[in-house]
């Protein structure tokens, strides 16, 4: 069973439209410049575990949102992706198939500031 979420943030909870730093943001106010929603498709979800695609066209993001779970990102192509968290920015190249494990609590929106799509597979860990 699958289904795509065209705004993962109604799958992850309620967040704001864009984060806020504190002082002064780069993240634009105008929605004319604000990134496009990345495509999320869900593969698989159980009591274990939720399998889901990411597709992140130029210029998208994920939406601002916190992880629930443990989760493990596979990548499917090489590219850079920029986290955007209270931190600040931060930029992340990727391989394809080159795995990582995150601890759940991550809050963060992704988004693809390159000239092509990124596309990777998210392992959340329920149980």
């Amino acid at each position: 069973m699958s289904a795509i979420l065209r705004h993962p943030q109604h799958r992850r909870g309620q967040f704001p439209d864009a984060l806020r730093l504190d002082g002064p943001s780069d993240v634009p106010d105008d929605p004319a410049t604000m990134p496009s929603a990345a495509i999320a498709t869900v593969q698989s979800d159980t009591g274990e575990a939720r399998v889901t695609e990411w597709r992140l066209p130029p210029d998208s993001a994920t939406g601002h949102h916190r992880h629930e779970y443990d989760y493990v990102v596979v990548p499917m192509t090489d590219g850079v992706l920029t986290a955007v968290s209270t931190a600040g920015r931060t930029r992340n190249p990727i391989t394809a198939g080159q795995s990582y494990f995150r601890k759940a609590g991550v809050e963060h929106d992704v988004v693809n500031e390159t000239a092509r799509e990124i596309v990777f597979i998210e392992i959340e860990i329920k149980a």
